[in-house]
C-alpha cells in the first residue's frame, strides 16, 4: 500500500518495523474527534477561499459519510495507514477520491494530533466531573444517615477520640471537592485550540484559527505554534490531577477494606461490590474497594511515564509523543469506572452503628475528654493531662476504663471531680460538645452537610 507521505521515499519498511511505528491499535479512540477537527478545518477552508465551496461541500459530504461508517463500525483500521489520521483520510478518499487530498491543505499531523487530544480530553473531563459531582452527593446523602453515628476517630491508626461517622464522610467529600476543583482548573488549558500551527511554524495559506476554533467549540488559541504541537501540559495536569483524585479514592478503599474486617466489623458492603473464595465458602472479600486501590498505581505510572517521555524532548514534534496516548486513555478509563463503583459502593454500604459506638466504649478515647473536664476545674491543662495518662495505666493494669472508676477514687486524686464527670466521658456527650467551627459535632456536621447541599445546588 502507497503510504500518503511516500514521495520522499523509495525504500519500504518491513511489515514488523511498520507495525512497531504505528499506533492505529490505540488511537483510533480518537476517530470522533479527528473527524470532528477535519470537519471543522475544512469549513474554515472555504471560509477563507483556500479552497471552492464545491470542494468544501464534497469534503464534508465525504467526512459525514465515514462519520456514519464509524456509528455503525464499519470501519476497519490498518496498520499500513499508520494512525487515525491516515487512516481517516484513506477512508475519505475511497468516498470522494482525489479532492479527499484537499483537506490536507494547511494542516500537519502534528496539530491534528493535538488537536483531537484536546477536543478528547475536555469531553472527558468534563464528564468526570460529573462522575465526581455524583459521587460528593452520595457522600452527603450517607453522611446526613450518620450524622449521630458514633465511631472512633484514629491517629496512627490507634483510638484517639470519638468522631461522628457523618464528620468521617465529609472529610471525603471535602477531598472530592478540591479534586473536582482541579479538575474545573485543567479546562482552561484543555479548552485551548493548537489547529492552524501545522507543523511547528504555522502556514502560508491566509488560515483563520479563530473560525476553526470556534466551530470547535474551543475558548481560546495556543499563541505560539511551536508551543502548539509540543505541549502536553494539559495531559500531565489531568494526569496528575487523576493521580491526587485516586489517591483519594484509594485512602477511602482502605478504611473501607479495614471496616468490613471481622476485626472492625463497621460496614458491610453490598454483595455486588463483592467476591467469594474459590476455597474458603465463607468469604465475602471487598475486591471492588482493593482493585480501586492498585488501579491507583497505574495512574501514577500514566503520569510518571509522561513526565518520562517529555522532560527531554527538544522542541517541536518528536516521535516520542505518540507515547501520550496510552496513558491517557488508561486513567480516563481507570478514573471513570473508579469513580462510579464508589458510588454506588457508598450508596449500598451498610453500617453497623451499634458495633461503632460500642468500639468507642471499651477503649480510652475519652481520655482527652476527662483532661479538658479537669482543665475547666482549673487544673492546668499539662497536669491535668499527666494525671489522665497515669489514671489510663492504671485502668490497663486493672482492667477496666475511665468510665468504671468510682467517684470517691477520682476525688482522691482531685477533689474538684463531680458527679457530672460521667456524662462528660460519654461517647456521645464526646462528639456532640466539639462545637467548634469544622469539628466533629453533630451541630458542625449538619452545617457541612447544609453547605454542601448549597455547593451541589
Amino acid at each position: 500500500m502507497k503510504k500518503l507521505w511516500g514521495g520522499r521515499f523509495d525504500g519500504k519498511n518491513e511489515e514488523w518495523i511498520d507495525a512497531f511505528g504505528a499506533s492505529i491499535s490505540f488511537d483510533q479512540a480518537l476517530a470522533k474527534q479527528d473527524i470532528q477537527g477535519s470537519l471543522a478545518h475544512v469549513k474554515m477552508l472555504v471560509h477563507t477561499q483556500i479552497i471552492s465551496k464545491e470542494e468544501g461541500q464534497t469534503i464534508i459530504d465525504g467526512l459525514i459519510k465515514v462519520q456514519e461508517k464509524l456509528t455503525n463500525n464499519e470501519l476497519i483500521f490498518t496498520v499500513q495507514n499508520e494512525d487515525i489520521h491516515l487512516n481517516i483520510e484513506t477512508f475519505l478518499h475511497e468516498e470522494i477520491g482525489p479532492v479527499a487530498g484537499k483537506l490536507h491543505t494547511a494542516r500537519s499531523r502534528n496539530d491534528q494530533v493535538a488537536t483531537d487530544m484536546h477536543l478528547y480530553l475536555k469531553e472527558k473531563v468534563e464528564g468526570i466531573i460529573e462522575k465526581i459531582i455524583e459521587f460528593r452527593e452520595v457522600l452527603v446523602e450517607k453522611a446526613e444517615e450518620n450524622i449521630e453515628t458514633i465511631m472512633p476517630g484514629y491517629t496512627h491508626l490507634q483510638h484517639a477520640q470519638p468522631i461522628s461517622f457523618g464528620h468521617h464522610l465529609m472529610a471525603y467529600y471535602q477531598m472530592l471537592t478540591r479534586d473536582q476543583e482541579r479538575m474545573e482548573e485543567n479546562l482552561p488549558r484543555i479548552d485551548r485550540s493548537p489547529l492552524g500551527a501545522a507543523a511547528l511554524a504555522g502556514t502560508t495559506f491566509p488560515i483563520d484559527r479563530k473560525f476553526s476554533a470556534k466551530e470547535l467549540g474551543f475558548s481560546s488559541i495556543y499563541e505560539n505554534s511551536l508551543d502548539a504541537v509540543s505541549d502536553r501540559d494539559f495531559i500531565l495536569e489531568f494526569l496528575s490531577n487523576s493521580s491526587i483524585l485516586m489517591m483519594h479514592l484509594s485512602r477511602f478503599c482502605e478504611e473501607l477494606i479495614l471496616w468490613c474486617s471481622h476485626e472492625f466489623q463497621f460496614v458491610q458492603l453490598s454483595d455486588t461490590f463483592s467476591t467469594g473464595s474459590s476455597i474458603m465458602p465463607q468469604k465475602k472479600n471487598p475486591d471492588m474497594a482493593e482493585l480501586i486501590r492498585g488501579k491507583t498505581g497505574r495512574v501514577y505510572g500514566d503520569l510518571i511515564g509522561l513526565l518520562t517521555v517529555t522532560k527531554g524532548l527538544p522542541l517541536a514534534y518528536n516521535k516520542d509523543f505518540q507515547e501520550d496516548k496510552e496513558g491517557m486513555f488508561d486513567t480516563v478509563e481507570t478514573v471513570e469506572k473508579s469513580l462510579a463503583i464508589m458510588a454506588g459502593m457508598i450508596a449500598t454500604m451498610q453500617v453497623n452503628k451499634e458495633h461503632m459506638l460500642e468500639s468507642t466504649e471499651k477503649d480510652f478515647s475519652n481520655a482527652t475528654e476527662l483532661a479538658d473536664y479537669l482543665a475547666t476545674k482549673g487544673i492546668p491543662f499539662r497536669e491535668a493531662h499527666e494525671i489522665v495518662g497515669k489514671l489510663v495505666l492504671s485502668c490497663i493494669q486493672n482492667g477496666n476504663y475511665l468510665q468504671d472508676i468510682p467517684l470517691k477514687e477520682y476525688q482522691e486524686i482531685v477533689p474538684v471531680v463531680e458527679e457530672d464527670l460521667y456524662d462528660k466521658l460519654s461517647s456521645y456527650t464526646a462528639v456532640k460538645n466539639r462545637h467548634s467551627l469544622g469539628g466533629t459535632g453533630f451541630d458542625q456536621v449538619k452545617h457541612q452537610i447544609e453547605q454542601a447541599k448549597k455547593a451541589l445546588n
